[in-house]
Parts: C-alpha cells; structure tokens; sequence
C-alpha cells in the first residue's frame, strides 16, 4: 500500500495524528499554490485553512482510481478554493477591468536562452514574487493557463467570460512580466 493510499485510508478512519502527518507533508506545497494565486502570505494562509477543511469535509469522496492522485486532488481543491476567495474578494469591483498596458514593452531580452537564464540571473522565488504582484485578473489567469495548463476555453468556463478574455489577460500578465524582468536585468547590470 502506497503512502498516500495509507494516509487517505487513516484519514477517512479519523486515526489519531493522520491530520499532522497530512499538514506537514502537504502545508507547504499546497501553500505554494496558494501564494500563486492570492499574492499575499496571509490570504494564502487563509485559503489553505479553508482548503484543509474542504479536504477533510471531503475525503470519504476520494477513490485513488476515479479520483487520480491525492495530491492533484487536494490541489484542485486549493485551486477552487482559491478562485472562490478571488470571486468573493472582487463582487464589489470587476476582476479583469484593467486598463491595457500604455508602454512600449521590448518582445525578448537580448541574451535570453529561456527560463533557465532567468532562473540563473533572476531566480526563482524572485520570478514567483513577480507572478504574485500581478493584479489579480492578470495573476489567476497566468497561474490557470502556465501552472495548471488549463486551455483559455476552460479558463473562460471556470471564471465565467469570454475566451478573448483570458487571452486578452494572459497576453497582459505575459507583458507584464516582461517589463518587470527587463527592470530587474537593467538594475543588475548597475
């Protein structure tokens, strides 16, 4: 029997310490996840509390062979959780009502060989820190469409507008991040 098969099998038996084993062997990715979303520790935090509890509300509905793994399952829930948080934040003002970016932005840096340049030359929590200062339409559309690979038609389904929509704000996020790399490379060759 596997390690999550065990865990999933103590935790629908309510064993005493499964849910200290679950939170420290999943808290932290699934606090990643989180971050990517929310853009701060503390919704983050907020979110995945949330999520742990839908997780246990909801674990005697996890079967290993329909269900897929327990850690994509868990983190769909995360992901769900976090775009409620998202939807409920944003009721009172429009999520994806951004102005366009005005400046000119330059398409690739010169010396760039993919991300393993920027990881080298930026590195990565540096880059993940960029993602999560996205404004929030432009942030859960990117996280939707490079993290979790979803396709702009699922995007427009699960967020609810138009496909042109979520290309329209990936393209954005894309820009973006470019502008926010390009300032950062220009500063470390100060």
């Amino acid at each position: 029997m596997g390690h999550d098969e065990e865990l999933v099998r103590d935790l629908k038996r309510r064993k005493n310490g499964v849910l200290d084993t679950l939170y420290n062997t999943y808290a932290p990715m699934l606090l990643s996840v989180c971050l990517r979303y929310c853009g701060n520790r503390q919704d983050a935090e907020d979110v995945l509390h949330d999520g742990f509890i839908k997780i246990l509300k909801h674990i005697h509905t996890f079967k290993s062979i329909s269900s897929g793994s327990f850690e994509g399952w868990m983190k769909r829930i995360i992901i769900n959780t976090a775009l409620n948080s998202l939807r409920d934040q944003t009721r009172s003002r429009q999520l994806l009502d951004i102005d366009p970016i005005q400046e000119k932005i330059p398409d690739e840096p010169k010396e760039e060989n993919g991300w393993e340049y920027l990881h080298d030359k930026i590195g990565k929590e540096r880059i993940m820190q960029m993602i999560c200062e996205l404004p929030p339409g432009y942030r859960t559309v990117f996280n939707l469409y490079v993290f979790e690979e979803y396709s702009h038609k699922e995007i427009a389904k699960e967020l609810q507008f138009s496909e042109n929509t979520s290309k329209s704000q990936l393209s954005k996020a894309r820009a973006l991040l470019r502008k926010k790399i390009y300032e950062v490379m220009e500063k470390q060759k100060v």
